[in-house]
């Protein structure tokens, strides 16, 4: 027959170990209480017996058989607790306050446990002794004398120490069941919980989340702990939804344009008014373009999923700068741009080293891009009051109104005075999915003013925070 479900679950599995190892215990203890105390008793008479029967024996030793008997019935008569009994050479009784010997006639001496009638006690009325231990000698002069002690009321006291800590033992058990299957039916009623919300979510409701039961206990750090794992869970899978459908909406313009270049350029090469080289060069071109959106999308859709960025660690930032300076270098020259970097040493940040480079070099490409020539970019790595390290980059470029920077970091955002450079709008949006997916933030000012025909410029900077922060 199989047991209740609550009686099989861990919990309560572990009380009735504990109880056992508690019960042994126990047991263990009452075995010492009870031989240290039958011990003291066993003890103490044998000690009181012992100088009982050597004061006799001085007493026989003066005055015989009759000074003997004298100071028995004598001691008798004071209430002294002793059992008396004096055998002659043939074993023959002579006086005593018990009817016969509960030992032999040899030479040995012999202490002994046994249960004999008393056959008068002290106060004149027979009774039963309910158990005595004694000890036999043999006098001078062949008489056989015993001593006992009546440890019936000790052995009483005793037991009922000992019964009376069974019936704590047993009423320790008792309880200790009860706690058992009270601890075990919340345990369950916890755990039950976790189950359904679990049960619920391989079911694909990623909504289900376990209600605290505001104990402030493990089970509701628990219970905290697979909220957020499920909240972390269900914003993964509804970027990974979102990217999926960002992909499909933001490359089908892309696509359509591509396609509309390739039926154009076919036209044009089957009227003889294009050269098919050249058409396929455009179309390669057109499809690195397209690739280059899907790469953008699908990274800024999978940190903004992700919540934070992958494989973080500790780098010199100044050395990642360098590194993408030393790349764009020559393209400002190219260009006919004055470009300078400042970057400060002894700077540590923590982060995603080749998201923040392609963070920096999106930055870069922007302000190479819309700075015209005779312009200036300037490339910073500092780290700020509060402790933060901030990357920036600052141009002498037509810059972008105050107006519109909180709409030049969504995706597919171009300003009008962009139109006629290349690009997809997705250049700052992924930079400012890089700076969130580490904590940081990105901030977009004015540039450093209107310079003759320049300006007014702009800076645009990745703030990470200090190591040690949180994020």
């Amino acid at each position: 027959m199989a047991l209740p479900p609550l009686l099989r679950t861990t919990t309560f599995r572990l009380t009735l170990l504990f109880l056992a190892l508690f019960a042994g215990a126990g047991a263990a203890f009452l075995g010492y209480i009870y031989l240290m105390t039958a011990g003291e008793v066993t003890r103490l008479a044998d000690g009181a017996i012992t100088k009982e029967i050597r004061t006799l024996d001085a007493i026989y030793a003066k005055g015989g058989v009759e000074a003997l008997r004298g100071a028995m019935a004598e001691r008798t008569a004071i209430d002294q607790p002793f059992l008396y009994l004096l055998l002659d050479k043939t074993g023959r009784r002579i006086w005593g306050t018990i009817p016969n010997a509960p030992v032999g006639q040899s030479d040995e001496r012999n202490i002994v446990w046994t249960r004999f009638s008393v056959a008068q006690s002290w106060d004149g009325a027979p009774r039963e002794a309910r158990l005595a231990r004694g000890e036999r000698q043999r006098l001078s002069g062949g008489e056989i004398l015993f001593v006992g002690s009546d440890v019936g009321n000790a052995e009483t006291y005793v037991l009922k120490i000992v019964r009376g800590l069974w019936g704590a033992g047993f009423l320790v058990v008792f309880l200790g069941l009860g706690g058992g299957i009270l601890v075990s039916r919340n345990v369950t009623r916890s755990v039950s919980g976790l189950n359904a919300v679990v049960g619920a979510v391989q079911g694909g409701d990623l909504r289900a989340r376990v209600r605290p039961q505001g104990n402030g206990d493990e089970f509701d750090a628990l219970a905290g702990g697979l909220n957020d794992m499920l909240d972390r869970l269900e914003r993964s899978i509804g970027g990974l939804r979102h990217a999926g459908d960002a992909i499909a909406h933001d490359l089908r313009s892309p696509l359509t344009r591509l396609r509309t270049r390739l039926e154009v350029a076919m036209l044009d090469v089957e009227a003889g008014r294009s050269d098919p080289k050249a058409a396929l060069a455009q179309a390669l071109e057109d499809a690195d373009g397209v690739l280059r959106t899907f790469n953008a999308v699908l990274a800024i859709s999978r940190l903004q999923a992700a919540g934070a960025a992958p494989d973080q660690t500790l780098f010199d930032p100044s050395q990642l700068a360098a590194d993408v300076a030393e790349l764009y270098q020559p393209v400002c020259e190219d260009k006919g741009l004055d470009f300078r970097a400042e970057l400060a040493g002894g700077l540590t940040a923590r982060g995603n080293r080749e998201f923040l480079a392609q963070a920096v070099a999106n930055i870069l490409d922007n302000a190479v891009k819309y700075t015209p020539e005779g312009g200036a970019v300037m490339l910073r790595v500092r780290r700020r009051s509060s402790g933060e390290v901030e990357f920036s980059v600052t141009d002498t470029g037509l810059g972008v109104p105050e107006a519109e920077r909180g709409r030049v970091v969504e995706r597919f955002v171009r300003l009008e005075n962009s139109r006629n450079q290349p690009g997809a709008g997705l250049g700052l949006p992924l930079v400012a999915a890089v700076a969130q997916a580490h904590g940081g933030r990105l901030e977009l000012d004015e540039g450093p003013g209107r310079v003759g025909e320049m300006g007014p410029g702009l800076r645009v900077a990745v703030v990470l925070p200090r190591v040690g922060q949180d994020g």
